[in-house]
């Protein structure tokens, strides 16, 4: 693993200074691990944001928090990767929430990579690491 890349709960943490979130990333990067989120995360994030009642505190903090960590894209391939996840998840009857499916399909994509939640759903996708903090 030389990524780490943060799903939407982590990446709240991390911004936010929470739950020891930071000092665990500061620690992985100088192991030379690189640090980030996707494109999908960052939409997830904004959008609670813009919901807030204090959206512009929010916002700032976002912002200064993005330029320490990676924004990896969603990409034609990991566009690819998400029909194949979607319809393997389909055939096994689990469903879940596309933004969870397009995490994955970053992570995958870009390879060599471990996607770190506080939830248990991205355990189902077959072949992605996964870390529960």
């Amino acid at each position: 693993m030389k990524r780490i890349l943060l799903d939407s709960g982590i990446l709240s943490d991390y911004v936010n200074r929470r739950r020891g979130v930071p000092e665990k990333l500061r620690s992985h990067v100088q192991l030379g691990i690189r640090i980030g989120t996707c494109i999908p995360v960052l939409a997830e994030i904004a959008a609670g944001i813009e919901a807030s009642t204090s959206r512009d505190r929010n916002m700032v903090a976002l912002i200064a928090a993005l330029q320490t960590i990676s924004v990896w894209p969603f990409d034609q391939s990991c566009a690819f990767r998400y029909g194949q996840l979607f319809a393997e998840l389909r055939r096994k009857g689990r469903p879940m929430q596309v933004v969870d499916m397009m995490v994955a399909s970053v992570a995958l994509s870009i390879g060599d990579c471990r996607v770190v939640t506080t939830d248990s759903d991205l355990l189902a996708i077959e072949g992605l690491d996964v870390e529960i903090w």
